[in-house]
Parts: C-alpha cells; structure tokens; sequence
C-alpha cells in the first residue's frame, strides 16, 4: 500500500502536479523536495500569491493541502528514504558544450538523482520518470539503480522499477490539464508497478484515459507530442505572412481548415512565435535523435520547424522597422505582455525576448508591461539592466547608454510619447484597452501592431492610430 510519495524538484511540473496528487489522494502523503532553498521558501510562503508558479487554481489547491498531506522540503535524502514512489522531475536543459551541443538533453540533474535515489531509497520503490526525457533514458536510471543493488548486502536489499509517466501540462491551464486529462500515458515493463500508479490516477480519473506502453514509447510519444503542436503553430505562422501579401484573413483561412475533421482547429491560433520551455527543447532532442541514428532528412524537418520559428520572431522586426520609416533609433516603443503565453509568469523562451532584445539592437527604448513577469526577470532575460537600475550605477548607465528598457505599470503614463505598442501576449487586460485615450498620449504617426489578434480593430482605427495585425496586414479605414 503506497503511503509516502517524494517528488524531486519543485518546478513548474513538481510543484503543481504534486499539488494536484495531494488535493485527490488525502490519505497519502506528497513530499516535493529540491535543492534551492528560496524555492522550497517560496512554496511555503503564507502568502500564496508569492508562490514560484503562477497557474490559475494552484493557490487554492496548495492551501488546502499545504502543511496537511502536501509538503515542501529542501530535505531531499530524508524524503527519499521514506518514500514508496519517487517522480523525478527536473530541469533537462539543452546542452551547452560537448557531444550533442544545442540539441541534445543535458541529464546531469537526472544522473544525480538517480544517484541520490540508489544511495539513499529504502526497500522496494518506484521510480517514475515525470521530466521530459530523450528515448532510452530510463536505461540509464536503471543502470546506477542496477549498480546500487548489486553492491549491497542481501540483508539490506534495495529493488528498483522504472516507468515513464510524461506530463502534458499546458501553462495557464495546468491545474485543469492536471485535474481533467486528455490521457494518463504509463510506460514501463512491470505490471504490477504500472498498476500501482495506475490506481492513484484512477481515484479521479476514468481509466478510459489511462494508456499503457512500454518504456521507450512512453518516453517517445511525450518528445513526439510537443514536436507536432510547434510543428502546427510554424505552420500557421507561416499562413499568416502569406496572407499578409495575398489579401487573405488568417482568421479566415483558420477558421475554414479548423472544420475539417482531420485537421481540428486546436493550435492554428497565430502569434509572435511558440514559446515556453519544451517546444523548442524537445525538437531539438528529436534532431538529435535522428541524427544519431542515422537519419538525417527526419533531423532535417524537424529543425526546419524551429527555423521558421526564428524566422518568423525576426520578420516582425523587419516589419516595424519599416512601418517606422526604416529606423528604430530614439524611438519609443511599449510592450505589452512578456510572458511566453497568458496566465503564466514563466518567460522561458518567450518570442518577446528576441524581439524585444531585435528592438534594442535597432536602437530603440523599450516600456515594458506583464502583470506577472517581474523586472527582475526581464532583465535576466534579456541580459540587460532596467532603465532604473542603470541610473545607479556609472558604469553601468556607460555600457547601456543605447539599450534602455523600462518596466512600467500599463495606467497612468504607460503611452506617454510612445511611437508604437506591440501586443506580444494574449492578456485579456490588452483586450481592453481604452485606445481613444492611448492615442492622444502617443507620438503621431503612432502604430499598433497586434501579433495576438485581440485587439478591437475599429478601436484602433478609429482613434486615428495606425494598425497592423499578424495574418492581415496593415488595417485601413474603410
């Protein structure tokens, strides 16, 4: 009977998942361990609104469970030998030196807690793969696990089992895509360890839902998924700058290819880039993949994908550049939303990092606004110092005197002087902005470019600012 579940890593999968395991198991313990101490203190915070992840229904969630059946704890050994099932979940970042370099998985995180797992797990436990994994990882898990009962005694035993158990969580709607799943994907070669999580699962979730295969499908159709919705996204972006010369209205031509039922019309939105921290993480794992084994024309598609996502990010630079009479130099230019999609803080991979860092190499002054992503993190991101911070500091204000960006609130002066507003992420506030107002506070001739498609067009237009949308082109009055 399981009792005891120790999660290692308390990032955006561990954390929520977690959460969720505990809201529907109250009879069983979930211990969330990592290394980072600010971020188990952040999950620990009384005040649930400065929780590290940001997901709509977490807090509520996290407060009934928090200090109850769900615990958040830099106590990574100790949890480990309490446990009954342990989910690796931890960052599997691209490499960035070696064999594989800029494509392939870095599992140096996944080594070691396969490591800490073999030194320190107690008895019988399962071990469940939960990060997105290349194919045959568990293999290498398996092998320290292996190593580590060969090495002890017959009276201090430890046995191992390994499944895949791959989330398919989309940010700003984990806890719903946790609650009410498309599909519970349970890969692994023992039945009666794959039974044992298959129970959890059942306890809210119909095992219609519930799939099994074997390891290395499991592993494969997580790296596989993620590939087809990026693969979906660069197609329709690609759409959109055709009809952006043709006359045709990707809404249009959107709308028409999403009723056939072959297609559906899921992920033919259309928008600055994808964005987040898998898509482009997990195509490239299947470059490498195919490279490895030898099949260069699937590495060759695949990485045509990401591509035409680059490509895509920097045509929109291109077309303010020219929409602002070919230079961005002592221009102002607001930004609206940062994050790499709505109800989400995470900024990993956002499209709006390279267009905005494109702006500021073009000579412009950027006035960012995200009503979840903090400065700090945007100057992470974007490798440069706020406006605020560089007017502190000399030396600082010397080496970024032509790339200045500001933070800012979008009330109040937000519009001040600005030459244009990129819409970068679908926020519903952007959906209600009062741009009769906004215009009378912008340089003219003032732009709108709208990548999201949720902006009121005759809101623009009629207060006399110039408008362009993503798949439309440049909107004139009728």
């Amino acid at each position: 009977m399981i009792k005891k579940v120790c999660c290692i890593g308390a990032g955006y999968v561990g954390g929520p998942t977690m959460s969720v395991f505990a809201d529907k198991c109250n009879d069983i313990s979930f211990n969330v361990v990592d290394v980072n101490p600010d971020r188990i203190a952040a999950w620990n915070n009384k005040d649930l609104s400065k929780l590290p992840i940001f997901e709509p229904g977490l807090d509520e969630i996290v407060k009934r469970c928090r200090g109850k059946n769900l615990h958040f704890s830099t106590e990574v050994h100790k949890y480990i030998s309490e446990a009954d099932i342990i989910f690796i979940s931890v960052n599997t970042p691209t490499k960035t030196r070696g064999i594989g370099a800029g494509q392939a998985s870095d599992l140096k995180w996944v080594e070691s807690c396969a490591r800490q797992i073999s030194e320190h797990a107690k008895g019988h436990t399962i071990v469940v793969e939960k990060s997105t994994l290349p194919v045959r990882t568990g293999e290498v898990i398996k092998d320290i696990l292996e190593c580590s009962q060969s090495s002890l005694n017959s009276k201090n035993e430890k046995t191992f089992d390994i499944l895949s158990n791959p989330e398919f969580l989309a940010e700003g709607t984990a806890i719903n895509d946790l609650e009410n799943p498309d599909r519970v994907l349970i890969g692994g070669s023992n039945e009666n360890a794959i039974k044992v999580l298959h129970d959890l699962y059942k306890r809210w979730v119909n095992e219609e839902k519930i799939i099994h295969t074997n390891l290395w499908s499991s592993e494969l159709a997580k790296l596989t998924a993620n590939a087809f919705l990026a693969q979906r996204l660069s197609s329709i972006n690609s759409i959109s700058a055709l009809c952006e010369v043709t006359g045709a209205d990707v809404r249009e031509v959107s709308r028409a290819i999403g009723k056939d039922s072959r297609i559906g019309s899921k992920f033919l939105n259309v928008g600055p880039g994808f964005g987040g921290s898998c898509f482009k993480k997990d195509i490239l794992n299947l470059v490498y993949l195919a490279n490895h084994f030898g099949l260069p024309e699937v590495a060759n598609f695949w990485e045509s994908v990401i591509d035409l996502n680059i490509w895509n990010q920097d045509r929109l630079t291109h077309i303010i550049l020219e929409k602002l009479f070919g230079t961005l130099t002592e221009k102002r230019i607001g930004i609206l939303g940062f994050s790499f999609k709505a109800n989400t803080n995470d900024t990993r991979e956002s499209p709006a990092i390279q267009i905005c860092k494109n702006l500021l190499n073009e000579g412009a002054s950027l006035k960012i606004h995200d009503p979840k992503v903090s400065t700090k993190q945007v100057a992470l991101d974007l490798g440069i110092p706020s406006i605020e911070e560089c007017s502190k500091n000399k030396e600082l204000n010397k080496l970024y005197i032509d790339k200045k960006w500001e933070k800012s609130h979008l009330e109040n002066d937000f519009f001040d002087n600005l030459d244009a507003v990129i819409v970068l992420t679908e926020w519903e506030i952007y959906s209600d902005i009062n741009w009769e107002k906004a215009s009378k506070k912008m340089r003219s001739p003032g732009w709108v470019f709208d990548t999201r498609l949720i902006v009121n067009e005759e809101k623009v237009i009629n207060s006399g600012l110039s408008f362009w949308r993503v798949g439309v082109g440049t909107v004139k009055r009728d």
